[in-house]
């Protein structure tokens, strides 16, 4: 009876189960065997470039990244292969490979890999979707870790100290009422009480109270706090449960419990709102409570609910590119519904315009930490008529701005708003800017291109973004010189990899080691997929639409666009977990990503995003000689 030949063997584990014929046969001409004792190093980095794929037939081996000790980052099993991602960047391996027990494995040379590659389709999908799988890994890790942080969030049983988002505001009963109004829109806050001299609360008085005993009642603002308050507030101990705050207020028919630690002080201050963030917000019910919302005081409400979804999804194991086109969508509806708010307080029926969003919400691409970018494009007549136009626009546009920016979404601090004469432009003069920044690329032309050429209406006639995306193709498209110059631009930031430690990184004030995801990590895909778009005239703002549409291009983001988009939405992953859970309390946070708050898996897939953004930007420098 004939033994099984080593490709036979191999049948049993994917990908070798799909090989075709012929890739079978070149197999079984090139595999050797090999054995290795426990403990044995079969690949690290200081063997220099890989020269040996190995699959394993029998025994475990442990990856872990050079230099953390032995610190396990995943281990390889019978059936597997290593080192995938060093084989196909013609690179050293980054991780060290130990056997944990006797092994026996196939290799494979480095040049038989690559014609491997060539001659298996079978084999070139599983080595081009490694990247996919470690992401697909890691989205289980987080999934698996936000489910659980969900769960014990979600929990009725949770301690109402625990729900506390920041201290309470308090006053004394005396403070005059216009007093306490101004305290709470400066806090942003729906509520304050009043407590006595050892900080036991004895009032409360709520945004709707001053609405119906003040306002209605037309209480002199002069007058004390104590004339309109509720007196006797209900209160909780700070160790009680959601559990009782639901019941309390069910039965009380109240919409406010006051917490208080053992000595009676005042320590918290719970809402409905808070308890109703326990359960699962649904989308609609987000998108609902923005459409109907009457003030921006319901819209920053509903804004807290959309990064409660956000969480929720998370907690699902939804995907980056959903995750930020769901934010930036919700992030719409907000806009939209200010600005039909303020359009009850300007009369803009007679002209043709549309609200603008640049940048990152123009790419769709918004995480939980967002300023604003925006403006307006509108059609004139004549000179006279786009004057008074102008005039009311800017009223108008910076009555949004400011609301707007209450709303949690910053005044952009480049003046990047419509409510700036610069930014509120008719459409033949967006034309003449558009002109002016392709044929005369200075740097500061080159740094509009980068915010201005990402756009899309939200609000209005958004035709009118069409024909700006049309003349903007008609002459990006046809403008090398101009392309070139934009490639450079995109260019200037390098991929923060270290020659000798795994990542270039900078310090912050206490000497921790950081990354900006932003602008050394999201930026560079984003930058090059600018570039590549406006090149082959793509109309799609996303950055993984651009790569993907651009790919049957010539000189665009090639086959390798699938682990392209892996990086680059690995990147916003780590991004959107950082500024939703781990700057703490659902506050949105900065793009700095520790190095060493990053388990193994994280690290080694981070570094392979950076190595796909390296790659990225070396087509670029292909395409234009750079």
């Amino acid at each position: 009876m004939t033994s099984p030949s080593l490709a036979e063997t191999l049948r049993s584990y994917p990908p070798f189960d799909h090989f075709e014929p012929e890739a079978l046969t070149f197999l079984d001409q090139h595999l050797k065997t090999a054995r290795y004792p426990a403990a044995s190093v079969l690949v690290s980095p200081d063997q220099g470039e890989a020269h040996t794929m190995f699959i394993i037939t029998r025994g475990k081996v442990l990856a872990a990244s050079a230099g953390t000790n032995g610190e396990a980052e995943l281990t390889i099993s019978v059936g597997e292969c290593f080192p995938i991602g060093a084989l196909s960047g013609r690179r050293a391996s980054a991780n060290v490979y130990t056997a944990v027990t006797d092994v026996e494995a196939c290799l494979l040379p480095a040049a038989a890999f690559h014609q491997l590659m060539s001659l298996s389709a079978a084999f070139s999908r599983h080595c081009t979707g490694y990247l996919a799988s470690l992401v697909s890994q890691s989205r289980q890790q987080l999934q698996a870790h936000f489910a659980q942080q969900a769960n014990e969030a979600q929990s009725l049983n949770t301690r109402l100290i625990d729900l506390i988002k920041r201290p309470p505001i308090s006053v004394n009963a005396t403070t005059p009422i216009l007093r306490a109004v101004e305290i709470m829109g400066e806090h942003k806050t729906g509520s304050v009480v009043a407590v006595n001299g050892d900080g036991a609360p004895i009032g409360l008085i709520t945004q709707s109270d001053v609405v119906r005993r003040v306002v209605l009642g037309r209480v002199p603002l002069e007058q004390p706090l104590s004339d309109v308050m509720s007196h006797s507030p209900a209160t909780l101990p700070e160790t009680a449960t959601a559990y009782d705050a639901v019941f309390a207020m069910a039965s009380r028919g109240i919409r406010h419990l006051l917490l208080v630690d053992a000595a009676g002080r005042l320590s918290g201050v719970i809402s409905e709102r808070d308890l109703f963030a326990l359960q699962r917000v649904g989308v609609g019910q987000v998108r609902r409570s923005i459409e109907s919302a009457e003030d921006v005081a319901a819209l920053q409400a509903a804004l807290r609910d959309v990064q409660q979804s956000a969480f929720n999804m998370l907690a699902q194991g939804v995907g980056a590119e959903q995750m930020t086109q769901y934010i930036s969508t919700l992030n719409d509806a907000v806009a939209e519904r200010i600005l039909e708010l303020n359009l009850h307080r300007h009369a803009l029926d007679d002209i043709e315009w549309a609200w603008l969003a640049f940048g990152s919400e123009g790419r769709e691409e918004q995480t939980l930490s967002t300023d604003q970018d925006n403006g307006i494009v509108f059609i004139a007549a004549d000179v006279a008529q786009r004057d008074a136009f102008r005039v009311r626009l800017l009223a108008f546009a910076q009555d949004v701005n400011r609301d707007l920016d209450r709303c949690g979404f910053p005044l952009c601090k480049g003046n990047i708003m419509a409510g700036n004469p610069d930014w509120c432009l008719t459409l033949d003069e967006w034309r003449q800017k558009f002109g002016h920044w392709i044929r005369s690329p200075q740097p500061e032309a080159l740094l509009n291109a980068t915010i201005f050429f990402d756009f899309r209406a939200i609000y209005g006639n958004r035709d009118l973004a069409t024909r700006m995306h049309e003349h903007l193709f008609s002459l990006s498209t046809a403008n090398s010189a101009f392309q070139r110059m934009l490639a450079q631009n995109a260019l200037t930031v390098a991929p923060p990899l270290g020659m000798i430690r795994d990542f270039v990184t900078e310090n912050d004030e206490q000497g921790k080691a950081f990354i900006d995801l932003k602008k050394s990590g999201a930026r560079l895909f984003v930058d090059a997929a600018r570039v590549l778009a406006l090149a082959h005239g793509v109309d799609a703002a996303s950055t993984a639409k651009r790569l993907r549409r651009t790919a049957k291009f010539p000189g665009g983001a090639g086959d390798g666009v699938g682990s392209l988009i892996d990086a680059f939405h690995y990147i916003q992953l780590l991004r959107l977990r950082h500024q939703h859970l781990e700057t703490g309390q659902g506050r949105p946070g900065d793009n700095r990503i520790f190095i060493g708050r990053l388990n193994q898996l994280d690290r080694r897939i981070l570094k392979e995003a950076f190595r796909q953004a390296k790659a990225l930007q070396q087509r670029i420098k292909m395409n234009y000689q750079l």
